[in-house]
């Protein structure tokens, strides 16, 4: 583990001490762990696994977990794409390998979610047409979100990749949650219109004239975490709190539990803490598990997110008190 690089004053990735190593480690449950709770049905109480981080490999893990436990799955899996996750490369393979993958494991993770639960997978545009086949053999999608990821250079010879893609799909498209007036944005009003004096379905604030709107499936409001937002850290393909606190809030209620099978640096188990949520990770890096047993400890004091305030979500720094963050 790399523990002695040393930052700039303003900035605030996530690093580990040598010193808090072995406490976070203690927190950590393994294969070894889960096999030791099985009960008479060959699976984990779900009491036991709740609010853990797994640190193990999840087609290890996954038949040691009770069925059915998950009222929200999040997965953001490997994208057919080679990338090094710190030691462990996963190598872009043909369209037809990677939906081979994904069938080792995702049937399998569907059925740790509820009758009622929902689940979000993303994806980029190369491995997004995968995505869909595999979900749509174990549910119903009702949707597919994209959003606008600006990081990176761009390329000389093709277009930016600047967007990614996230499937929502359910097991019961009759009966399950989603609660659109949690996640309303507040957007400025650039041309206020008034009737009689008052303005009309927008507001007149301190920091500006505003107006709630119910969110579509285009999302250009997210800032991928960079060096100077405390939730970031140097995984290198680390999702925004903001972009996960969306879908834990529209589709799971408080004290529900959110499961999360690529855990990496812990945004999913974060955003459900913060937002009073139970919450299940697997992640088989064993630094990773760390940096989120580390926000997650720090999530016990502060439960702030990015960009959401007061119960609703703001466009990319329209907010002040944000800024200042």
């Amino acid at each position: 583990m790399n523990t002695e690089k040393t930052k700039a004053p303003r900035n605030r990735t996530l690093t580990l001490e040598e010193s808090e190593i072995p406490a976070l480690k203690e927190r950590l449950i393994n294969i070894e762990d889960l096999s030791s709770f099985l009960g008479n049905d060959s699976s984990c109480p779900v009491e036991k696994i709740l609010d853990k981080t797994i640190n193990a490999d999840l087609l290890e893990v996954l038949p040691l977990l009770p069925d059915e436990f998950a009222d929200l799955i999040i997965i953001d899996p490997p994208y057919n794409l080679t990338k090094d996750f710190h030691g462990k490369v996963f190598n872009a393979r043909s369209e037809e390998s990677y939906d081979d993958y994904l069938s080792t494991w995702f049937p399998l993770v569907c059925k740790k979610l509820k009758p009622t639960g929902s689940l979000y997978i993303c994806g980029d545009w190369k491995c997004t047409s995968s995505l869909q086949r595999v979900v749509e053999k174990e549910l119903t999608v009702l949707n597919r979100i994209t959003w606008q990821r600006e990081k990176g250079r761009g390329a000389s010879s093709n277009w930016k990749n600047s967007m990614e893609d996230i499937w929502f799909a359910v097991k019961n498209p009759k009966d399950y949650y989603f609660d659109v007036e949690s996640v309303k944005m507040k957007r400025r009003v650039i041309a206020p219109y008034k009737e009689n004096g008052k303005p009309k379905d927008w507001d007149e604030s301190e920091d500006g004239n505003f107006r709630l709107t119910y969110p579509g499936n285009f999302w250009d409001d997210i800032s991928i975490p960079f060096w100077s937002m405390p939730e970031n850290t140097d995984h290198p393909t680390q999702k925004p709190e903001k972009l996960y606190a969306k879908l834990v809030l529209a589709s799971s209620r408080p004290g529900d539990i959110v499961f999360d099978p690529f855990l990496g640096s812990g945004t999913a188990s974060v955003v459900a803490k913060k937002l009073g949520r139970r919450y299940v990770g697997i992640e088989q890096n064993e630094e990773y598990c760390l940096w989120a047993e580390k926000r997650l400890a720090r999530a016990e004091s502060d439960k702030s997110i990015q960009g959401y305030s007061k119960g609703v979500f703001w466009e990319r720094n329209s907010l002040s008190e944000q800024k200042k963050k």
